[in-house]
């Protein structure tokens, strides 16, 4: 009888050591896939997005009442002294900046390029060779779940993907669900959300592929980390209890 519980132990042992996950559930990318139209992708111009808009000319002084008055804002380096000037518009919430000289410019809705183009297109007659420098300052995303390092990333590229945004925050943990990666966008105050399957490639086809400004990626528990979470706090006593079970009957059957 106790080499019998013995070997059942081992065999218990064994299947939990050498069990394997499905390598579909775990692999990104398993199809072929052909990629389309991946470059075309360009950020939009959102409400409470912070824009640097700078306009130079050959002739400072035309450009000048184009231009904020510079604040100073205090660098990231440990020498005090070391200042940087920033020029800053806020986009409201119908989109609009308030602009020196041309007052209201609506930017929202608009990608980066349609953006400066249209500027160019304000200041035609009154700055004839401008040269329009943008950027948005704000772009971040988050990842949270089950991932190592979940946090808020700010973005200076103002281009990211869904891989690199989980890259970011150190790729899925072995309990994340990677067919069911979930996706909210707030495109002009509407909420949207969006799943994602990692182990299929043609979601790099897909308007999710990159993210927008402010997109949240959320990865879900697998079934293992939501069983485990429940059996957690009460696997020291049963492992306990399971051993003194296992005493009492080699002891009772000798």
């Amino acid at each position: 009888m106790k080499k019998g519980i013995t070997k059942l132990l081992i065999l218990l042992l064994s299947m939990l050591l050498f069990s394997c996950a499905s390598r579909e559930k775990l692999v990104y990318l398993q199809n072929e896939f052909n990629a389309q139209n991946v470059t075309q992708f360009q950020t939009r111009i959102q409400p409470d997005d912070v824009l640097m808009i700078i306009i130079s000319s050959e002739n400072p002084e035309v450009a000048a009442p184009y231009n904020l008055k510079s604040v100073a804002l205090q660098s990231n380096s440990d020498e005090s002294s070391q200042m940087q000037p920033t020029q800053t518009y806020i986009v409201d919430v119908e989109g609009n900046i308030e602009f020196p000289v041309l007052g209201k410019v609506k930017l929202g809705g608009l990608s980066k390029e349609e953006a400066v183009n249209y500027i160019k297109n304000l200041l035609e007659d009154h700055v004839k060779d401008a040269v329009v420098n943008l950027r948005i300052l704000n772009y971040k995303i988050s990842v949270l779940g089950e991932v190592k390092s979940p946090g808020t990333f700010s973005i200076p590229s103002e281009r990211v993907t869904v891989l690199e945004a989980l890259g970011k925050a150190g790729d899925l943990t072995i309990y994340g669900k990677r067919k069911n990666v979930l996706l909210i966008r707030d495109e002009n105050g509407v909420k949207s959300t969006h799943r994602i399957d990692l182990t299929k490639s043609d979601f790099i086809n897909s308007p999710y592929y990159y993210l927008a400004q402010n997109d949240v990626v959320y990865v879900e528990p697998n079934k293992t980390k939501i069983n485990s979470s429940a059996v957690g706090p009460n696997i020291a006593i049963g492992i306990s209890a399971l051993s003194l079970v296992v005493t009492i009957i080699a002891l009772t059957t000798r």
